[in-house]
């Protein structure tokens, strides 16, 4: 269990947890990425977290941003219904 109110580099483990998603997707000033380091530098349990929220967005994206292609079946019935429209 994480403990959420443990202070490192200036930040808590609950304010590293509320920037993840902007640290991760590159959003947050140079400052703030500053005291996330801080923090994860000396926080494993944020480390170890963070990671595998990582690895987990980064497989979510691999997923969204790869077509997946139509069997030739559903395309057809696809074509049919856009040509009837």
């Amino acid at each position: 269990m994480l403990d959420l109110d443990r202070e490192i580099g200036g930040l808590t483990c609950r304010d590293v947890l509320a920037h993840l998603s902007d640290y991760v997707d590159g959003e947050l000033d140079s400052a703030t990425i500053a005291r996330v380091h801080e923090h994860l530098r000396g926080c494993d349990q944020c480390t170890r977290f963070g990671g595998q929220f990582g690895a987990v967005l980064s497989e979510l994206r691999a997923r969204l941003t790869t077509p997946v292609p139509l069997d030739a079946a559903r395309a057809q019935r696809l074509r049919d219904r856009l040509a009837g429209a």
